[in-house]
């Protein structure tokens, strides 16, 4: 049966969450299930945490083929994965302005809360966000580096907001950087 397609049936995602114990062969796994069961592998996020395979994807498929797609990837679970599945329907949101957000400073606890505190006040969605603590060149002290992307609705005071981050730089003693990602937010 050749894979359906938004134009053709009518299509579901299914947001999918991972987490077990690290091992070759773990992506493949749940592709091949993906793949077997007429889903199209939309977006992922996955990394190695503290020993432990952690990772979650969008999957889309046709409705008539998710209760499938869900059973086999629940299989996983044989296999020590930890397994969420949760249904959504595609959605055509309307394009709002996009920041990349960059972040370095001493590590310490509380950096994220702050950030994403003054975030929400604004209204402002954190829709994607990495962080690691790499070593300082010089002194070998942890460093706190976080990327974020953010979608800013229609209304947010920009000048507003990039003077709150300044200050927030200020007395958090990081850097913040901050620019506009090409493209929109989904």
């Amino acid at each position: 049966m050749p894979l359906a397609t938004r134009y053709d049936a009518a299509m579901i995602d299914l947001v999918i969450t991972l987490i077990g114990p690290d091992h070759p062969g773990i992506v493949d796994a749940v592709s091949k299930v993906v793949a077997a069961n007429g889903g199209n592998w939309l977006e992922s996020r996955m990394a190695h945490l503290a020993g432990k395979f952690a990772g979650v994807l969008c999957v889309e498929v046709a409705d008539e083929q998710a209760s499938a797609l869900e059973t086999a990837i629940g299989q996983l679970s044989v296999s020590g994965l930890h397994v969420i599945i949760e249904r959504s329907a595609p959605s055509d949101v309307a394009p709002r302005q996009v920041l990349e957000i960059e972040l370095l400073g001493l590590d310490r606890p509380g950096l994220v809360h702050e950030v994403s505190e003054l975030l929400v006040t604004h209204r402002i969605n954190v829709e994607d966000l990495s962080t690691d603590r790499p070593a300082a060149a010089m002194s070998g002290s942890r460093m706190f580096h976080a990327h974020l992307r953010a979608a800013v609705p229609d209304g947010v005071d920009m000048t507003e907001l990039h003077q709150g981050l300044e200050r927030l730089a200020s007395d958090l003693m990081v850097e913040i950087r901050l620019a506009e990602a090409i493209g929109s937010a989904r």
